[in-house]
């Protein structure tokens, strides 16, 4: 009963948008805290310092999604690094660089074009709809009254730790019988909570990256370890904002590029087996 309202409203407001060629331009800022485990390594405290600012700025980003009530286009506002920010790591190789995500509600689909290992991808697929709950709760995020709605989501193989360098000391690895040598290792599939907070006064089903369906733009969300909250929006831009699906990649669904990503992170971590590795690890989780 409560889904067949939220669709109604949902309905109504998407349609009254529509009448108003409503377009709009919002700013979001990421979070994501990050499990740094020195494994038993003797290491300074001010280079294990270092080595956690560096990943805590690597991981705080800001990104524009540009919205109609039809369609959206979300988009990294890349900067250029600053000097000894990178350091060479390896997870800058899995994440990529930039990337677009375009979601069509109307339609119920999503394009994303991203760069993971070194080469572009276009994955092209169905969007999956959250079993969102609406709650009556409240807060204010700038001018916006925006009301609180949960979700479940499994968490799969994108969530893995990364190890670098060498291989631990023969007496840490006594210390820790769990640890083992591999690049990246899969965790079983768990459920988490997704908490989002979206604002009625912007009667749009959209939201930062693969989040939508809700009766407003989602102004935040809370996805385990990532924080996304918008700072800053344009409603109706003077310049009219064109949205096109991305183009350029290798065509994928998104089935075949979790396998792509599978293998690649097996040969990853046999090669970095045989090959020896530092005992820091990073649980990353997306």
């Amino acid at each position: 009963m409560n889904h067949i309202k939220f669709w109604v409203v949902s309905v109504l407001f998407t349609s009254l948008t529509y009448a108003q060629g409503f377009q709009g331009i919002a700013y979001y800022q990421s979070k994501t805290s990050v499990d740094f485990n020195f494994g038993g390594r003797d290491m300074p405290e001010a280079q294990k310092k270092m080595i956690q600012e560096r990943m805590k700025r690597a991981f705080e980003k800001t990104f524009e999604l540009h919205f109609t009530p039809s369609t959206s286009i979300y988009k990294e506002q890349v900067s250029l690094e600053q000097p000894g920010g990178g350091g060479g790591m390896m997870f800058s190789m899995m994440s990529g660089g930039g990337g677009t995500y375009y979601k069509n509600v109307q339609e119920g689909t999503y394009s994303n074009e991203t760069e993971t290992f070194g080469k572009i991808f276009l994955i092209e697929d169905q969007l999956k709809p959250l079993a969102w709950t609406m709650t009556s709760e409240t807060k204010k995020i700038g001018n916006y009254t925006c009301y609180k709605a949960t979700a479940v989501r499994a968490v799969d193989t994108t969530q893995m730790t990364f190890r670098m360098g060498r291989p631990p000391r023969p007496e840490a690895q006594k210390k820790d019988s769990t640890q083992n040598n591999s690049l990246f290792q899969e965790k079983a599939p768990t459920e988490i909570t997704i908490t989002a907070w979206y604002t009625m006064d912007i009667p749009v089903a959209q939201g930062p990256a693969h989040y939508w369906g809700l009766p407003g733009l989602i102004m935040e969300v809370s996805d385990d370890r990532t924080v996304l909250l918008c700072n800053k929006i344009v409603l109706n831009p003077a310049e009219k904002i064109e949205i096109k699906a991305p183009s350029k990649g290798k065509k994928v669904n998104q089935a075949e590029f979790d396998q792509i990503m599978k293998d690649k992170v097996k040969e990853m971590s046999e090669r970095f087996q045989s090959g020896g590795g530092r005992s820091g690890s990073i649980m990353i989780r997306q």
